[in-house]
């Protein structure tokens, strides 16, 4: 097993990684910025380097100051959490030029399956299911309009090297699609350096599903169930649960096929999620994308699974088995995850602030993975994210009424907080049914 790990990344993911690197017996190594020199995973590291100032440019996306902390601690690994460098191809390759084991995927999956537009044509070619779409990027606005037109309105325009629900449009009409396309391809070039728009299907009410994946280390490549992802503000998730209300056994079946098609098309290694879109209407899913890293939400595949995601992925790395039997892998009882942001909770717009009272709930089937506690202040440089509260139970009515009681003993007071959306959510009639979609929370705006 690796012995000492650099966690290249910040607040509660990190704190999370180190702390399965300490149970395990591992050298947990932090990186921080100075202004998160007092969060609660620089002082729970065994070892912490300050990489640079507030501006994740020259901190924590700062390759050379990040390569110079491993070095000088004895780092033995990198793990990069999600966000940040977790998806740079160049980062990973780097990494593993510099003699230092890359707890993460191939660098040429992460590439393959960096660009949406290259993404899609993988995956098609592998028999996983996409949405109607263009197959090379729409080179200008006549392209773009030439396409929806075939496709059929309504088209989202995305960018093809975005990700994290930003850089997308909805347009319904050709007017719309012309304002549209140069919004996504002015953004797309802004924030992620390339332009490049692809035109896909839109499909008004629908669901988003993922499945977590592991490419093991001698070469196979399973799932490990799905989650329900739709409750979103701004294309962006606020709740996740595991299994999904909306998949019956049969669809599971061919969810979940598809998802290890997809990570076997590219030689997958770690872990990984594959994100598609369910039509409710027809039980049809497509391909959305594949998120190539941990993400936010595996904690409620953790607890209906029983498994340690972050130690799989550490195992992967050093090249050895699972602590599972791949060929017997089965959920039991439901979790869900909120995340609590530091955010109005009636428009979501950040609300950073000093931290004057933080007491986490506890209690059969609570978890609380926290990057600050009370007297830390959530600064304007990084997410919203203060903390993931997940709960589980034998079945959605009892992980919901597990929910009910943790948000309420959950006392927050500073920065402003979305635990009163959460509350209303947990009442709202179309969440509890559990037929809900992508559009629950503009319907309780």
């Amino acid at each position: 097993m690796i012995e000492s790990l650099l966690v290249a990344n910040r607040g509660e993911i990190a704190r999370r990684i180190i702390r399965t690197a300490k149970r395990l017996g591992i050298r947990a190594i932090a990186v921080h910025s100075e202004v998160d020199a007092g969060l609660p995973f620089v002082t729970e590291a065994d070892e912490a380097v300050c990489v640079g100032p507030a501006n994740p440019a020259q901190s924590y996306r700062n390759v050379e100051a990040i390569l110079a902390a491993a070095k000088s601690t004895g780092a033995q690994a990198i793990h990069p959490g999600y966000g940040f460098l977790s998806e740079n191809a160049d980062f990973a390759r780097t990494v593993e030029a510099s003699g230092l084991i890359w707890v993460g995927p191939r660098a040429d999956a992460i590439t393959a399956m960096g660009d949406k537009i290259n993404a899609r044509n993988l995956m098609a070619a592998a028999g996983v299911p996409v949405a109607p779409g263009t197959t090379d990027p729409a080179a200008d606005l006549d392209a773009a309009v030439a396409a929806a037109a075939e496709i059929g309105y309504p088209v989202m325009v995305k960018a093809a090297a975005g990700g994290g629900g930003m850089g997308m449009g909805v347009a319904t009409d050709e007017t719309a699609l012309r304002t549209e396309y140069d919004k996504v391809r002015s953004f797309a070039e802004r924030m992620f350096g390339d332009g490049s728009v692809l035109i896909e299907r839109y499909f008004p009410r629908v669901r988003h599903v993922e499945v977590q994946i592991l490419g093991l280390a001698d070469g196979r490549v399973v799932a490990l169930g799905e989650r329900e992802c739709s409750v979103q503000r701004r294309n962006q998730k606020l709740v996740e649960e595991s299994p999904s209300p909306a998949v019956s056994p049969e669809l599971r079946e061919r969810f979940l096929a598809a998802a290890v098609r997809a990570g076997e098309a590219v030689g997958y290694r770690n872990a990984g999620t594959v994100e598609c879109l369910l039509d409710p209407a027809t039980n049809e899913f497509f391909f959305l994308e594949m998120n190539t890293r941990l993400q936010v939400e595996h904690p409620v595949t953790e607890l209906v699974y029983g498994v340690d995601l972050v130690e799989e992925q550490l195992r992967v790395a050093a090249g050895l088995a699972p602590t599972f039997d791949p060929d017997a892998l089965a959920p039991r009882g439901h979790a869900i995850e909120l995340r609590i942001n530091a955010e109005d909770p009636k428009r979501f717009l950040p609300g950073p602030g000093a931290i004057k009272t933080w007491v986490e709930p506890t209690g059969e089937g609570v978890r609380v993975d926290s990057g600050y506690t009370e007297g830390n202040t959530v600064t304007p440089f990084y997410d919203s994210l203060m903390a993931k509260l997940i709960v589980s139970g034998k079945d959605r009515v009892e992980a919901i009424q597990r929910a009910r009681a943790a948000v309420a003993a959950f006392e927050l007071a500073g920065p402003k907080n979305n635990l009163p959306f959460f509350a209303e959510l947990l009442e709202n009639d179309e969440f509890l049914s559990g037929d809900y979609d992508t559009g629950i929370v503009s319907r309780m705006r």
